[in-house]
């Protein structure tokens, strides 16, 4: 692979710790009492309890989001999703067809955890179209850096919720590509340039993905134009708790699998996790065309990734992939971590990549 003759770019995935003084609950902390498995059903009550104090609430939390992310110096930053109780139920709120007042308990990736899910009881449509465009903007008037913003793929909100109207998850799959491609195509329109669908699914169902996954993701970023960077991110999936190595994560030979129509799709940077559990990285030679984002700090271990460290992988990492096609970033989302952790993970890992564009 050629030398490296820039800096290495850094990004964030989705999720930003969130701030005390925001009471919102989220899947990273979960709720204490009744509600603890169901903090989709928390953070209705939580928003409602905020009441008029609830835009500047989550406002000032996004302003510490994306304020933490840049002097830490990332490049690519991200809202933090600190208005969300998670990226996935967070969009369904604001679609067509989804009931949560009807929860439905059902495992979850592969059985690794249950919850109470909101109910498809209808068609599924874009209905508040727009409601990412406010989210966008709010973060994007904090810092003259490229703000991305995320959203759930079909496979993954097929998979996180109860369906009891489409005939197959394929056609309930099609339909939900059908409604986030209305709220891509309104970010475009607002001026947002990187837009990222989260689809962890694809690495726990390998053969759906190639069936018709990739399909669906295609269709969520139909008409979208060059200028605009299509990002997708698929994980292994992480733990409830810090530490907690038993997790039962995706079977590591899963990005084999997938990575190959993944790079012959639409999409222009395909993110992998890689610092919780590493892969071999001869994964890297399929990608031909596709930036690949690596997950270079895991983002469910309270060890804090030395800068030495950082650049080591990313060197190996450099052995595969030129260095214009890879970007550096956690493995996920930040939520577990606390600000603390999550501010020296990323300073190192930003401190990485301008020490190995100076050591060439």
């Amino acid at each position: 692979m050629s030398s490296l003759n820039s800096r290495i770019l850094t990004t964030c995935i989705g999720a930003y710790p969130k701030p005390s003084f925001l009471q919102l609950p989220d899947w990273f902390n979960l709720p204490a009492g009744p509600d603890s498995a169901n903090p989709t059903k928390s953070w209705a009550n939580a928003m409602a309890a905020m009441g008029d104090s609830a835009e500047q609430n989550i406002s000032d939390a996004c302003r510490e989001a994306v304020t933490d992310q840049v002097e830490a110096g990332i490049d690519i930053p991200t809202d933090g999703e600190v208005s969300r109780e998670n990226y996935i139920h967070y969009h369904c709120r604001h679609l067509e067809g989804f009931d949560f007042n009807r929860l439905t308990m059902r495992e979850l990736r592969g059985g690794a955890y249950s919850a109470e899910l909101p109910t498809i009881s209808g068609p599924v449509r874009a209905r508040d179209t727009g409601f990412l465009v406010h989210d966008w903007k709010r973060a994007q008037s904090f810092t003259d850096r490229p703000v991305k913003i995320t959203m759930p793929g079909p496979l993954t909100v097929t998979d996180t919720n109860a369906n009891e109207y489409y005939e197959s998850d394929k056609a309930l799959g099609a339909a939900i590509a059908d409604a986030l491609n209305s709220e891509v195509r309104a970010l475009v329109d607002a001026g947002c340039t990187n837009i990222q669908v989260d689809e962890p699914v694809f690495a726990r169902k390998p053969d759906v993905t190639l069936e018709y996954g990739v399909e669906n993701l295609e269709r969520v970023f139909r008409g979208v134009p060059k200028s605009v960077t299509k990002v997708m991110h698929m994980c292994c999936g992480y733990p409830d708790r810090l530490d907690r190595l038993d997790y039962p994560k995706a079977d590591r030979n899963a990005y084999f699998q997938i990575i190959g129509a993944v790079d012959e799709s639409c999409v222009d940077m395909v993110s992998v996790e890689d610092a919780h559990r590493h892969n071999d990285l001869s994964l890297l030679d399929l990608v031909s065309k596709t930036t690949v984002i690596l997950g270079v700090v895991a983002i469910a271990l309270s060890r804090v990734e030395t800068i030495e460290q950082i650049v080591v992988r990313l060197e190996q990492a450099l052995q595969h992939i030129d260095e214009d096609r890879l970007i550096a970033a956690p493995d996920c989302g930040l939520g577990l971590l606390g600000r603390d952790l999550t501010i020296a993970k990323l300073r190192n890992m930003c401190e990485a990549t301008r020490k190995l564009s100076r050591s060439v």
